[in-house]
């Protein structure tokens, strides 16, 4: 019967495998089927009932699950477990959702393309990858493309272009846009029109984009808000070529079911009063849907960048506080081949002061002691941040793929 699951289940492409031990089960079926499909398991156990009062057992599913269990541990297969449950309780359907969302994450990260649009920065060691540890662990692939390519790409690119117009009349619809000239609201929607057919040609799940300070010289514009409406369409993009950014956000965008989006974001500074505040931050690279409710969204120009570029040349980041509410903010690094993942519940919260760029104070308990453990276990300054508490599904996810968690 074991044999027939796994036909079955193979040619059902699952994504997932929930076992449950009903009674004493066969330990050797459950195991083996775990092993040949290679895809996140969730194990649990049955409640017993009543004991006849001529004191027979009808099931033994307490002690049938360490036999199930122990077997997966020995074959070296890493699972969750959902506790000794009857199925209709609610802490075991709440354990399903998050094994649900868990399974979807690891669906879209393993295998995972990312585009990287130029190199890091120079001096950005922090963003170096290993593309063997991608390939090995994940069979990943870091997808390089030249800046040079894009700008004659966006040659091609009309004016004309019906999907370029769409974008130019979506943006004006929910931006304030008067520092913006029409040509360069025209160039910030060419880029994103070729980024979008480059990623589906591509594969592309995932994009890093080289954002200082080429293609302000060579295509007169800063990409902040091209990358935001990307992620906000499911195509996650970080900045400064930022691959293990990317895939943090990728594996934030999966553990939600796509129903929020993330903010690629710097740990830029405390409050300058209140010390469990701490500002999340970017140029201008939210997403839109993250806007607070009355809060302006303006297109402007680069706040940082105009100073060596001029504020022509640098228009296009996509300014505004983020919306309150729970926030869980991840990343991923990587040293000496090992994976491992920051983890860290917050609050945006409605407060000062206002800073130019895409923004949000976020109240993080005991930020001092969280802040350590950055320092210590080498995290660098860029993270993913998102709206909801998906720890639990962050956590789930890690453990399939063999990623430690580190929780500040």
């Amino acid at each position: 019967d074991a044999s027939k699951t796994i036909e079955l289940f193979e040619g059902q492409k699952i994504h997932g495998l929930i076992l449950g031990t009903m009674t004493f089960g066969d330990e050797i079926a459950g195991s083996s089927i775990a092993q040949a499909l290679h895809v996140p398991v969730l194990v649990f156990g049955t409640k017993e009932p009543p004991i006849s009062s001529e004191g027979f057992r009808s099931s033994d599913s307490f002690c049938g699950t360490l036999s199930l269990t122990s077997g997966l541990y020995r074959r070296k297969i890493p699972f969750d477990f959902a506790g000794i449950v009857f199925p209709e309780e609610k802490p075991f359907l709440e354990k399903v959702r998050t094994f649900l969302k868990a399974c979807y994450s690891v669906k879209v990260f393993l295998g995972a393309r990312v585009g990287v649009f130029g190199p890091r920065p120079e001096s950005f060691e922090t963003c170096t990858y290993n593309e063997v540890a991608m390939i090995n662990k994940f069979r990943q692939r870091a997808v390089p493309y030249d800046l040079t390519e894009i700008i004659l790409g966006l040659k091609g690119v009309s004016e004309e272009d019906p999907e370029v117009n769409k974008v130019v009349e979506q943006i004006k619809s929910y931006a304030k846009a008067g520092e913006v000239t029409r040509e360069n609201l025209l160039k910030m929607a060419k880029l994103e029109a070729l980024l979008k057919r480059i990623a589906e040609k591509d594969g592309l799940s995932a994009l890093g984009f080289r954002c200082w300070t080429e293609i302000q010289e060579l295509y007169g514009i800063s990409v902040c808000h091209v990358l935001g409406r990307l992620t906000e369409q499911g195509l996650v993009s970080a900045c400064e070529s930022d691959v293990y950014g990317a895939l943090t956000m990728l594996i934030q965008y999966g553990a939600s079911l796509g129903e929020s989006v993330p903010h690629f974001v710097d740990w830029t500074i405390g409050h300058p009063e209140k010390d469990d505040l701490v500002l999340m931050w970017h140029c201008g690279n939210a997403p839109p849907s993250l806007a607070c409710v009355g809060c302006e969204l303006a297109l402007r120009y680069h706040s940082i960048l105009y100073k060596k570029m001029g504020k022509d040349k640098s228009q296009g980041t996509g300014e505004f506080r983020l919306k309150p509410g729970p926030v869980t903010i991840n990343r991923l690094v990587e040293y000496d081949g090992g994976f491992k993942m920051l983890t860290v519940n917050g609050e945006v919260v409605e407060e000062g002061p206002y800073t130019r760029g895409s923004y949000s104070w976020v109240k993080i308990k005991n930020f001092g002691e969280v802040y350590r453990t950055l320092v210590n276990e080498g995290f660098i300054h860029h993270a993913s941040m998102i709206h909801g508490d998906i720890s639990k599904e962050i956590e789930s996810v890690c453990n399939f793929l063999r990623i430690e968690v580190v929780r500040a």
